[in-house]
């Protein structure tokens, strides 16, 4: 239609042009039209603000508040049309301006549309208030939905429970599909604070499943299925299994008459995406429903989709036909594919991809199958997350193959190794390809030490090569774009996602070297060379921060896992790492100590001197007055490490009995739990070996000890499954036998030390 054409026309006006340029001309004709007394213009208006959200949003965010509380007095609109355009506008915006607009309006917005809800006479405004409830759920934060979770239940409730009994009366049903995803979104907002309601709808849902067979009830009973499934996954297991063999007796009965269903019944998606719900909710108990799961998932998993090349004849002849889209490939000539199945296949790729994950072994039965289809799919340009969770699986699949031994494991890898390689050389797209990069690293940490062969080595350094050198390059073509004439915020804004994208891909680069280093160890040094003047590159001084920060985490693994080797790269980066320690840059600086902690750890007597050189940096940036802030605590813990690392295994590089009490001063670590295992297992060495200065005169300075290990438990620095933990509760349970020393010990603790204390003991 003339409108709908309108409307599409305007979101693509308004993403490309900006808003800067199309608000002020579009905002004026919008309040006219909403205050006109033609319903059909405040409709307009509003389906208009609907479409410029996207395209407009920085402009929009500043005036949000007022166009919010003008949208929502059109709740009350006279015309049915009019409160329909404002459900749309309002569950547009909690999408668009998402979670900004939950934080602001989330009173405002939940009421008004729980209000209009209830508009018994007309049954789309009610559908479109539940479809727009949903959009506002969906991107809730959880705080914020709480305090209204009884009152949003209990009107989704009433309203289940009265068209429930108009589909049983009259088979009217449109609000009805909609209510239920309703309370599937606040069920998967809310999680387990959804318990208490959970046997108010949990009835109801199942008899709609049960008793919605007829063909004109497909879509909702889909939709009551991927209800059950997601309450089911918010309130645990424990809570679901008082119906969980009735619920998947009933996926059961659905699945062994599928082969009677419709390529196109729209249960056929939400009972597959239900399926691999129940998975995560049952575990391995899941493993014995697969033989009846997998032949339906497979069959749409590898649905192929219908192409065609046609001149722009054809095109037009065939543009009526729904469902095909088309690129222009020039010369009068176009590429279409029927996306028709698509995202069914999709969703199958991500049911698969659940299965590896969640099951493991247990899914081995499957891989060798599941390996044919995916690798291939390698190549399926048409559908960027059918590409995305097929490089997923590939690390997957290779755990669950694990079970059958090294050979079968080696097997899959070459099956799967040449074809990854390839799609990091020929993916256009950045975002899939960053998944790529992510998924072969993974698969080289799984496979280990001679998974790859020299020509994989010599395929692969040439595409890195590459993708280095089009890094710098696109660096300098945005430095010429800032120079233009035409340069403004809007161009900048572009450039900077540019920017993003390119940064991405280094990160999967480091990703990639971190992955061959820490398997191949030195013996990988001299393929590393070729890369290595682009790598110096990296972390100049006048290099963009994110640069020098990666090139540092490269030099950091080189230094980790390839010394004493490392060293003869000395030359290029221990001065700039040196020099990183105190950079303006927290991520620099993170990357730089980090660096300084491995070369402690790992790297070897030549590392001596500059261990003791970093000393003093590592303490001015400890000591600065903003290290413990959001955006540099990060850094600091890293530096707080680093020293650490470097009394226990460079003792002689620095005064220990002089560093230790300051050292003691800044624990515990507790945002980046990896370097706090590290700290606490030190703490734990200079405890059990009675260390003097840790311990203090008359064991004084363990009242402080025991405040450090009841902080690092409240802040979860340490899994309770770390053997360090273990070590942390001996200590304390060592004190323990001794009585006027625990009193002491503990009457200085608050009431959260003291249950954190309690916590570790029983953990332990």
């Amino acid at each position: 239609s003339n409108a709908v054409a309108g409307e599409s026309a305007l979101d693509r006006m308004a993403c490309g042009l900006g808003g800067k340029l199309v608000l002020p001309m579009i905002k004026e004709h919008i309040m006219q039209m909403l205050q006109n007394p033609d319903w059909k213009y405040r409709h307009a208006g509003l389906m208009a603000l609907s479409a410029i959200g996207e395209g407009c949003h920085q402009q929009m965010e500043g005036i949000l508040n007022e166009i919010v509380n003008f949208v929502l007095l059109f709740l009350q609109d006279p015309h049915p049309r009019v409160r329909y355009a404002a459900c749309n506008a309002i569950g547009q915006m909690a999408t668009d301006f998402a979670p900004g607009f939950q934080k602001k309006f989330h009173e405002k917005a939940s009421s008004a549309l729980l209000q209009t809800m209830e508009d018994q006479g007309n049954q789309r405004v009610q559908a479109h208030a539940a479809a727009a409830l949903i959009n506002f759920t969906e991107d809730c934060p959880k705080s914020l939905l709480i305090p209204y979770l009884d009152n949003l239940v209990k009107h989704l409730h009433s309203t289940m429970v009265i068209k429930l009994q108009e589909l049983i009366q009259k088979g009217t049903k449109l609000v009805l599909e909609q209510v239920v995803t309703s309370i599937a979104s606040v069920a998967d907002t809310a999680e387990e604070k959804f318990v208490p309601y959970y046997d108010l709808f949990m009835p109801s849902l199942k008899h709609i499943v049960e008793n919605a067979v007829q063909k004109e009830l497909r879509l909702l009973r889909g939709k009551t299925i991927e209800c059950i499934s997601l309450i089911g996954l918010a309130v645990g297991k424990e809570k679901f299994m008082q119906d969980a063999s009735d619920v998947m007796q009933l996926l059961l009965k659905t699945q062994t008459d599928f082969s009677d269903l419709e390529d196109d019944d729209p249960q056929i998606s939400y009972m597959i995406s239900a399926w691999a719900r129940m998975c995560k909710i049952l575990g391995k108990e899941f493993q014995q429903y697969l033989p009846v799961v997998m032949g339906p998932l497979m069959k749409t998993a590898s649905i192929k989709p219908e192409v065609a090349l046609l001149d722009t004849q054809d095109m037009e002849n065939m543009s009526d036909d729904d469902g095909w889209e088309f690129v222009n490939l020039g010369d009068q000539q176009s590429f279409g594919i029927k996306t028709a199945g698509l995202e069914e296949k999709a969703t199958a790729c991500q049911m698969l991809v659940c299965y590896a994950k969640e099951l493991k072994e247990g899914f081995v039965e499957y891989t060798e199958q599941v390996v044919k289809l995916m690798v291939p799919l390698l190549k399926f340009y048409f559908h960027d997350d059918i590409l995305l969770m097929n490089s997923t699986s590939m690390p997957l699949l290779l755990e669950c193959a694990r079970v059958r031994g090294p050979e079968y494991l080696t097997q899959m890898w070459h099956f799967m190794c040449d074809a990854l390689i390839k799609a990091i050389g020929t993916e256009p797209d950045s975002d899939v390809l960053s998944e790529i990069m992510h998924s072969f690293a993974k698969c080289i940490e799984v496979m280990g030490d001679g998974c790859l062969n020299n020509e994989h080595f010599e395929e692969l350094g040439g595409i890195l090569k590459g993708k280095l050198e089009e890094h710098f390059k696109n660096q300098e073509l945005r430095q010429v774009k800032r120079q233009d004439e035409d340069y403004d915020e809007q161009v900048e804004e572009s450039l900077q996602d540019e920017d993003d994208s390119d940064v991405y891909i280094l990160t999967k680069v480091s990703d990639i070297l971190h992955s061959i280093f820490s398997s191949y160890k030195e013996k990988v040094l001299p393929w590393f060379e070729r890369l290595l003047p682009l790598i110096v590159n990296l972390i100049c001084p006048h290099r963009p921060w994110p640069d020098r920060q990666w090139g540092l985490c490269i030099f950091d693994d080189i230094v980790e896992h390839c010394s004493p080797s490392s060293f003869k790269y000395a030359e290029y980066f221990l001065r700039p790492m040196l020099q990183s320690i105190c950079d303006n840059s927290p991520e620099v600086r993170q990357a730089a100590a980090y660096g300084v902690g491995v070369m402690a750890q790992f790297g070897g007597d030549s590392y001596r001197p500059f261990c003791t050189e970093a000393l003093p940096l590592l303490v001015r940036v400890i000591q600065s007055p903003d290290a413990k802030t959001k955006e540099n605590v990060n850094a600091t813990e890293n530096c707080i490490s680093a020293v650490g690392k470097i009394m226990k295994f460079k003792p002689d590089c620095v005064n220990v009995e002089e560093v230790l009490p300051h050292w003691l001063s800044w624990l515990p670590l507790h945002e980046d739990k990896e370097e706090a295992v590290h700290t606490f297992n030190y703490l734990c060495d200079l405890i059990e070996s009675n260390n003097p200065v840790v311990l203090g005169p008359n064991n004084s300075n363990l009242p402080r000890i025991f405040s450090i290990i009841a902080d690092g438990e409240i802040h979860e620095a340490i899994k309770h499954e770390d053997p360090c933990t273990k070590r942390l509760a001996n200590v304390v349970r060592q004190v323990q036998t001794s009585g006027g020393l625990w009193t002491e010990c503990i009457s200085q603790l608050n009431a959260d030390q003291q249950a954190a204390i309690q916590e570790l003991l029983n953990s332990a």
